[in-house]
């Protein structure tokens, strides 16, 4: 019982979604870099990972640069976006210490 309550609590600290609240706007994964900047500002940290190699629709591989950006701490919480090409492809949440 012991193992399985850390379990559900290792999982619940970090919470991934498709959308998060920036003020009054709403940002989702897809947009564009330049629009998340501009609803949610600039961010306290931007980290360039590397790049990606990507197949596009027709079968041709393109490379993407990978940047994480980092909000927070907004009501205790801090939020990682991570793009691909300078499109938002993941919002991760972690509640801060």
């Amino acid at each position: 019982m012991k193992y399985l309550l850390l379990s559900l609590l290792l999982l619940t600290s970090a919470a991934e979604a498709s959308t998060l609240r920036c003020g009054s706007a709403l940002i989702s994964r897809g947009d564009p870099s330049s629009e998340v900047l501009s609803k949610c500002g600039e961010p306290v940290s931007r980290d360039f990972l590397g790049y990606r190699e990507t197949l596009d629709a027709y079968g041709f591989r393109n490379e993407v640069a990978v940047e994480e950006w980092s909000y927070g701490p907004r009501n205790g919480m801090y939020h990682f976006l991570r793009f691909e090409g300078n499109r938002l492809i993941k919002i991760d949440s972690k509640r801060g210490n």
